[in-house]
């Protein structure tokens, strides 16, 4: 039990550790060889393949499928990797069942698409397991970019730079590289430390250097990274978190999300991390399930996700509501927090539902509340802050074309730039697509 008086139902170690195992164990266990080549001869190999065009990244999916059938996961894993250098782990946390997978022939055909993701990862992860880099630098060319953050748009942005012979200084605020891949993803999800074990694979590219806990307007500004370097990418996503402006949402076991999931993917053991009883969870995108989904697997007994809007504009895949229903986890949709009420520490929620109309989201008089002893905010991020001389638009940095900001010489990508989804993919691909710009750029100057 808690030492804590104030927080009696929010305790570690609430299953025994061989559940806890299991319960956050791989939650897509890879494809064997046998059963990659199986899943590879489902494809058509379409001339016009929507699923390359569902892609963000634009990987040649036809063509991975086709080497994976013919015995080669090596040069898939290559065919993968040219457009995305994270396609590890976005085999693994992509939503490629409203992207390449949706619009997959089998699936339009028959409701059962080819196993996309799951072929890419087991493509990869041969690579990878044989501490096989295939791509090299290119000859020095002298030059010197910044990149703040060292999430999938910084390191992608990185790398695709240091493939063209740049030097590269990357700067993050946390101890570990990754982002969110590292602190922000589900831990079953990604098991066994795959998001290091990524990072460390990218680097071996050479000429990348990581500087972890540098924070950009604390231990540098932007212009002294304008000063030293020739270039600097921005991609330090967003580190706010959107309060619920409900009366007591500072009572004790209040929290959130993020810092949750990131508290739980860091830990050691998982019987360690406490977890209420009863949990409800406030959001209704990603971060939203994830905290659900793993407040359960953790113990919780009653578990709440509270949207405050229909279903349909959940940001959360239905695969992914699916994933929660499944694991025991209650949804309520057009309900929003009102008041949160205990004595030092949450012991209930308020909710108003609410209704939409012509002029946007209304609350009915008519209340409910549920038990909690322990609520988490997933209501979405914010920009704490952008260097300043840098526009920001509609709570994040604007950007132009491949990322360019209004600055000269400073481009930005990922969830603090515009133009994004919140998707790992959506950041390497913008992260890749400024490195190309960048390096135009400096080409140009000669």
């Amino acid at each position: 039990m808690s030492n804590n008086p104030l927080t009696p139902g929010v305790v570690p170690a609430r299953l025994p550790g061989h559940v806890l195992a299991e319960n956050f164990g791989d939650s897509a266990p890879p494809l064997d060889r046998h059963e990659a080549r199986v899943a590879a001869d489902r494809c058509y190999f379409c001339h016009d393949a929507p699923c390359m065009t569902a892609c963000p990244t634009s990987i040649d999916i036809p063509l991975f499928i086709r080497q994976i059938a013919t015995g080669t996961p090596e040069a898939a894993a290559r065919t993968i990797l040219a457009q995305n250098i994270m396609g590890g782990m976005c085999a693994r946390v992509c939503p490629t069942e409203t992207l390449c997978e949706e619009v997959c022939v089998r699936e339009v055909a028959e409701g059962k698409p080819v196993e996309i993701g799951r072929l890419q990862r087991f493509a990869t992860d041969t690579l990878m397991e044989k501490g096989i880099h295939p791509f090299t630098r290119a000859t020095p060319t002298g030059r010197r970019v910044a990149v703040v953050g060292a999430g999938p748009a910084g390191l992608s942005c990185a790398h695709r730079l240091a493939m063209k012979g740049h030097d590269v200084h990357v700067f993050d605020a946390r101890t570990k590289a990754g982002g969110l891949n590292e602190y922000g993803i589900a831990s079953y999800k990604s098991v066994n430390d795959f998001a290091q074990a990524e990072v460390d694979w990218l680097l071996m590219i050479g000429g990348i250097t990581v500087h972890n806990g540098k924070t950009l307007g604390r231990d540098m500004q932007l212009s002294d990274l304008q000063r030293d370097y020739d270039a600097v990418f921005l991609g330090f996503g967003l580190a706010g978190v959107n309060a619920l402006r409900a009366a007591g949402e500072d009572k004790a076991n209040v929290m959130d999300a993020v810092d949750f999931i990131a508290g739980l993917r860091q830990a050691g053991d998982k019987g360690a991390v406490p977890v209420g009883r009863d949990v409800v969870v406030i959001g209704g995108g990603m971060t939203a399930v994830d905290a659900a989904v793993q407040s359960k697997l953790l113990g919780a007994e009653n578990v709440t996700i509270v949207y405050r809007r229909g279903q349909a504009k959940m940001s959360a895949s239905r695969h992914e509501q699916d994933h929660a229903t499944a694991a025991g986890v209650r949804i309520i949709h057009n309900a929003a927090p009102v008041a949160v009420h205990g004595n030092g520490a949450v012991a209930e929620v308020e909710f108003a539902y609410t209704e939409e109309t012509a002029t946007g989201l209304t609350l009915r008089p008519e209340t409910f509340r549920l038990r909690a002893d322990q609520v988490f905010k997933a209501i979405g991020q914010t920009l704490l802050g952008a260097p300043e001389g840098v526009v920001v638009q509609g709570g994040k940095i604007a950007t132009t074309g491949a990322g360019r900001t209004n600055v000269a010489g400073v481009w930005a990508g990922g969830d603090c730039a515009t133009g994004g989804d919140d998707l790992t993919v959506t950041a390497v691909t913008q992260g890749r697509d400024a490195a190309e710009d960048i390096h135009a750029a400096l080409a140009a100057k000669g």
